[in-house]
């Protein structure tokens, strides 16, 4: 008998680390848009993109769902930074532009594995005070995330299959050893529309422009699966020569995942970790928005 059965579709269960910053004010979109590594300015009231927040050297601070409400209202759903580390760091460069940034404790997000209501792609659906949904689905199956005011349930196994989900899709669960390490090119998040190289400026804009006309991207994400417990920043071996790092690690049932950066281009060879053979997996498509 399965001592771990999956939910059910309609089973709502709590994400822990997800956590909400809201910027309101005239200024929100366009402060936004000066911030951050997508293209805010392409998103119409309703839409939803996979962005971030670089250091001036373009290395990954916090990845995030950006929903655009209004011009005026911009929600940040962080499912791993620390909400008010990254709200107060926000904060210095908000200098004369109207904005409010603001880390939302009333608000709580939940999973299910099942098609969102209403919500489709790029289009979330719902208001604040009934609950917004988000389509999370890919290749990997359906999955709704919900955004409200009540919280649901906690659900350990649910929410480490969620996890294990994300990293199969190759959305980097990053942890903060983890943080301000990576490129977006290194964690491939093209593969997410996840940043723009023709935007206007943004911090570490001129380091992800230059990798991209350059063609100077060596390393990628790749999805790992071994038999023991991983852990972020051990290193991938080959032959005892390091080929790469894991940067996100997941289980779901008797499964260990990870992701790593390793060379985009190298040759095909028995790898291992601190002695555990991994065994490389393809990564799903269907999360971009």
């Amino acid at each position: 008998m399965d001592d771990n059965p999956h939910p059910t579709a309609d089973t709502l269960f709590a994400l822990p680390g997800h956590r909400l910053i809201t910027l309101e004010g005239r200024d929100a979109a366009t402060f936004a848009q000066a911030q951050f590594m997508n293209d805010v300015a392409l998103l119409e009231p309703g839409q939803w993109q996979w962005s971030g927040w670089l250091t001036p050297k373009g290395r990954v601070i916090a990845l995030f769902a950006l929903l655009k409400q209004a011009d005026e209202a911009v929600w940040l759903l962080l499912p791993d930074a620390d909400p008010a580390a990254v709200a107060t760091a926000l904060q210095r460069f908000v200098f004369r532009s109207k904005v409010r940034i603001q880390v939302r404790e009333d608000l709580h997000a939940s999973g299910r594995f099942g098609a969102p209501g209403i919500a489709s792609g790029a289009m979330f659906a719902g208001v604040e005070e009934a609950g917004i949904e988000l389509d999370y689905g890919g290749a990997g199956g359906q999955r709704t995330l919900r955004i409200a005011r009540d919280a649901a349930a906690p659900g350990e196994a649910a929410a480490a299959r969620w996890h294990a989900m994300d990293l199969e899709h190759g959305l980097p669960r990053l942890p903060a050893s983890q943080v301000e390490h990576w490129t977006p090119q290194q964690l491939s998040l093209d593969r997410l529309h996840a940043f723009s190289v023709k935007k206007g400026c943004y911090p570490g804009q001129e380091i992800v422009a230059r990798t991209h006309f350059l063609g100077q991207a060596k390393r990628g994400l790749v999805l790992l699966e071994a038999n023991a417990a991983l852990e972020p920043g051990q290193d991938v071996t080959a032959s005892s020569v390091a080929m790469g790092k894991l940067v996100a690690t997941g289980v779901d049932g008797e499964r260990r995942l990870a992701l790593a950066v390793m060379p985009l281009e190298r040759d095909a060879t028995a790898l291992d970790v601190n002695g555990t053979p991994v065994v490389e997996r393809a990564l799903r498509d269907g999360l971009a928005r």
